[in-house]
């Protein structure tokens, strides 16, 4: 099983209330391993396996909890 591992650029990131919502969004999706949000960079690392989850599912909760990914 190969883990892929990327830095998304999510630029409304700003409080702990983000964090926990897209901690929240993140972790329901089946093959996700990690998501590690940081405020100042406003970057989710996620950590999945791309058999079980793509990255447009991810990019799509993403924006479903209301934050989109920078290109």
């Amino acid at each position: 099983m190969a883990i892929e591992e990327k830095v998304l650029n999510v630029p409304d990131i700003s409080c702990e209330h983000c964090v926990k919502t897209i901690n929240a969004a993140l972790s329901t999706l089946e093959g996700m391993q990690s998501v590690q949000v940081d405020i100042p960079t406003r970057t989710v690392q996620v950590r999945y396996d791309p058999q079980r989850v793509t990255m447009d599912q991810i990019a799509a909760t993403l924006d479903e909890a209301g934050y989109t990914i920078a290109e």
